[in-house]
């Protein structure tokens, strides 16, 4: 990772998940991820997406070597966020080992529309994960890698190669990588405005008077 997208991703990780999703509004950009949940790791997140997508099928349908969690990890690295979707199947392609693992070469996050197990584990090694469901159930012979690179569906979310993912305990938000950014400009912005309504009230005006203040939102 160059060092221009390291102060680029500091850049967009002080910026909230909520204002991120108000800058995608103007822009009328539909970037907010549905459905899928932190379940271990804190604060907030900012990374790159590399994608990945799983099929899935019952017990036995497919080869353990179709399963390729190696795969998936060895797709993880600092500054990437892996998204991987498996259709948002209530089956596990991630767990504690594959955690410990991204870990190691040191991902930034996980986020499966599908799901994870061994949360424990996984929070033990300090992965930030987030998926649609916890199962104990394995994808082995369940799942098969279908696909790294490209684009997926996450929560309902087109995610490429290179787009930005933002995640944090409100929620995950997308932004194509084409429009990071006019994006980036837009949360900067919005920030300042809150900003400007919070000072406003710290210093005694009431919620309406420092939010038409600051043109949060105006007085009737």
């Amino acid at each position: 990772m160059t060092q221009a997208q390291q102060d680029l991703l500091a850049r967009c990780g002080r910026i909230g998940s909520s204002t991120w999703s108000d800058a995608l509004d103007t822009l009328g950009i539909a970037g907010v991820v549905q459905g899928i949940a932190r379940r271990s790791g804190g604060g907030r997140i900012a990374g790159f997406a590399a994608t990945a997508r799983h099929s899935w099928g019952q017990l036995g349908d497919f080869d353990r070597a179709d399963f390729a969690v190696g795969k998936l990890v060895a797709a993880s690295g600092p500054g990437k966020v892996l998204m991987i979707d498996v259709g948002g199947a209530p089956i596990s392609t991630f767990g504690g080992i594959a955690s410990t693992a991204a870990v190691a070469r040191g991902a930034t996050a996980v986020v499966i529309d599908g799901a994870c197990r061994d949360t424990d584990e996984i929070e033990a090694a300090g992965l930030w994960l987030a998926s649609r469901w916890v199962t104990p159930l394995t994808g082995k012979t369940r799942l098969k890698l279908q696909q790294l690179g490209g684009t997926v569906t996450i929560g309902g979310v087109p995610v490429s190669e290179g787009d930005l993912v933002i995640g944090d305990d409100t929620g995950i938000v997308v932004v194509p990588a084409a429009d990071i950014e006019r994006a980036l400009a837009a949360a900067e912005q919005a920030l300042e405005v809150d900003l400007a309504v919070e000072r406003g009230i710290r210093e005694g005006k009431t919620f309406a008077e420092a939010a038409a203040a600051a043109n949060y939102i105006p007085l009737k």
